[in-house]
C-alpha cells in the first residue's frame, strides 16, 4: 500500500513542478541591491535585500507605485514569492510592459 501511496505523491506533485519550471527568471540590473518588498509599492515594508547578481522568478506582475530605475520608469511591481514584488524598474526583462499575467 506504501507504493501506491507513494506514488499518488508523485502524481500530485507533477503539476507543480511542471508549472514552476515554466516561471522565467531574470536577472536584477547589475551591481544592485534590490530591496524586496511586502507589497507593489515603496511604502509597503522591506522583508529583505537580494544580492549583486541575483536573477528573480516572475510569476505574475501588477502596477503599483512608480519607480525609476536602471531600466526606465515604471509603475510595474513583479511578485517574485509569496506576498514579494520588486520594482520591474530594477529587473531586465528585455521590455517596458508585462511580461507576465496579472497578479490577482
Amino acid at each position: 500500500m506504501l507504493a501506491g501511496a507513494t506514488a499518488a505523491i508523485l502524481m500530485a506533485l507533477t503539476p507543480v513542478a511542471e508549472s514552476a519550471a515554466a516561471v522565467t527568471s531574470y536577472p536584477v540590473a547589475p551591481d544592485t541591491r534590490l530591496n524586496v518588498r511586502l507589497g507593489p509599492g515603496t511604502n509597503y515594508t522591506i522583508v529583505r535585500v537580494l544580492p549583486i547578481g541575483a536573477r528573480v522568478p516572475i510569476f505574475c506582475q501588477t502596477p503599483g507605485t512608480t519607480v525609476t530605475g536602471p531600466y526606465g520608469t515604471s509603475n510595474i511591481w513583479d511578485n517574485i514569492d509569496d506576498g514579494e514584488y520588486v520594482s520591474d524598474a530594477y529587473v531586465n526583462t528585455g521590455s517596458d510592459g508585462y511580461v507576465a499575467p496579472r497578479c490577482s
